[in-house]
């Protein structure tokens, strides 16, 4: 994947970063600071021992090609109509197919002396064959074990007459900004090649997926880099080159890279599976602005705010509520709303987890059983398929329950909550206190309500109790608050 100054991805580019493993430790920052500035002085034993574990990996496709050549005109009834009709593959009208195959190079590394490799998806994505380029000149056809688009994973199975040259992974959350790294790829099919450089960041978020997470770095990378390795100085896995920032399509210094902690556990996953098994919450969140920090009388916006429960889902017995927000899952805390859904999809799936929330202002411990992901995308597919939004029509309004589409149809801010007025008759009474369609009923006589159900009840109580007008605190597209009274007649 390459990236844009826009970051927009390109399939089948990589990300290269070095690391010079020869780098020492200074005690003496004086020291440390003037020989760092030149680097770790040769790379050249560390590179020596891991080149043969990195593989380059070419992969062709067929695509067909649509796109019809124009037929000459000749006059009717020509000696050469025939030779015209068989040269363009045309017979009572019809074109033959036309097809082309497609080539790309990538790569990847041996993590099992076995035949196990790990590349980027994006490399092999939709590839018809799949051929393994080794170090010694050697080349074996791979077939894919498993892929996870989520992360740009894939693990690829060949079968070797002699055992390969395999490497570990390492703790990606043990590296620092400032490290010494290096990245072996195979930039623009040009084969091995070695690049070094530091960490530049981590925990780098470009919007290419859920679990963001990349480690930044300076090293050169280039198309055909997808999928190396990013080593660390003991000659361990501690990222998969994935992404560039590039205007040109060449390195600039600013690539990115799957942390191991996050590559391993999919990995291991499609090994024993052929597939992911995430865990699942069952909720969905938002954002802790400081607005909503201040509301809450929290200290500091941190944590994922609940904006809403998926049916069905593990917490759909009540344990957690909209309106709560988690701080803590599992015993990691949760410093911003993208956190948490990493840190649940590394969980296993039915495993009983500890959920530290805060729910009007106190902190509680909720103990929560995780679903699995993919299960939950699949009820959440179905739900939206087959279910109707409740509605009902109550004093000239017409009501439906809020969800997404309706969300999204009147651009409702995603703090808004409620039942959201979809139509508004003309002449009745809720037209007259200039109430529209997108406006939000948020309480009916200081009672919260959301779904059209509560709004009817509560305002049938309201007339058997004998009052003449019902008092709705109504939410505009912004989330700005006003009290009406419809007289209900």
């Amino acid at each position: 994947m390459l990236l844009n100054t826009v970051l927009k991805p390109v399939r089948a580019v990589a990300i290269v970063t070095a690391l010079g493993v020869a780098a020492v430790h200074f005690a003496d920052f004086g020291v440390r600071s003037a020989q760092a500035a030149q680097g770790p002085e040769s790379v050249a034993d560390l590179a020596e021992q891991l080149l043969d574990s990195v593989v380059n990996i070419s992969t062709s496709q067929r695509v067909s090609n649509n796109r019809r050549t124009p037929r000459p005109r000749i006059p009717d009834g020509s000696p050469f109509q025939d030779f015209f009709d068989e040269f363009f593959g045309e017979r009572e009208g019809e074109q033959a197919p036309r097809s082309r195959r497609v080539n790309s190079l990538g790569s990847g590394f041996v993590i099992d002396k076995e035949g196990v490799i790990v590349t980027n998806n994006h490399v092999i994505a939709d590839a018809d064959d799949i051929e393994i380029n080794f170090a010694d000149g050697s080349k074996l056809t791979a077939e894919v074990v498993g892929a996870d688009p989520k992360t740009d994973i894939a693990v690829l199975r060949v079968k070797p007459v002699t055992p390969l040259t395999a490497v570990p992974f390492g703790d990606s959350e043990t590296i620092r900004i400032g490290d010494w790294v290096m990245a072996i790829g195979n930039p623009f099919g040009l084969g091995g090649t070695v690049t070094t450089g530091i960490v530049s960041a981590r925990g780098r978020d470009i919007n290419s997926g859920p679990y963001d997470n990349f480690i930044q770095t300076d090293a050169a990378i280039n198309r055909g880099n997808s999928g190396g390795p990013l080593f660390n100085q003991e000659g361990e896995v501690i990222g998969v080159n994935t992404a560039i920032i590039s205007p040109t399509g060449g390195s600039i210094g600013i690539g990115f890279a799957v942390p191991s902690d996050l590559v391993k556990s999919v990995v291991e996953q499609l090994i024993e599976f052929g597939e992911t098994r995430r865990g699942w919450l069952g909720v969905r969140i938002q954002p802790v602005t400081d607005d909503i920090a201040e509301s809450l009388d929290m200290k500091e916006a941190m944590g994922a705010l609940v904006a809403g429960i998926i049916k069905g889902g593990p917490v759909d017995d009540g344990s957690i509520q909209p309106g709560d927000v988690i701080i803590r899952f599992d015993g990691q805390d949760v410093e911003d709303m993208r956190d948490l859904p990493r840190i649940v999809a590394e969980s296993p799936v039915g495993k009983e987890v500890e959920v530290v929330i805060i729910r009007k202002g106190k902190e509680e411990t909720i103990s929560v059983t995780l679903g699995r992901l993919e299960d939950g995308e699949q009820l959440i597919a179905q739900a939206q398929q087959t279910d109707e939004p409740e509605t009902a029509t109550v004093l000239g309004m017409e009501l439906a329950e809020l969800d997404d589409a309706l969300r999204e149809k009147y651009e409702l801010s995603e703090n808004v909550e409620g039942v959201v007025i979809v139509n508004v008759e003309e002449e009745s009474s809720a037209a007259e206190k200039r109430i529209v369609a997108g406006d939000v009923i948020v309480e009916v006589a200081q009672e919260a309500v959301k779904s059209p159900q509560e709004v009817s009840d509560r305002v049938k109580e309201l007339k058997d109790d004998g009052r003449r007008n019902a008092l709705l605190m109504i939410a505009n597209t912004i989330g700005e608050l006003r009290f009406v009274t419809v007289p209900m007649r």
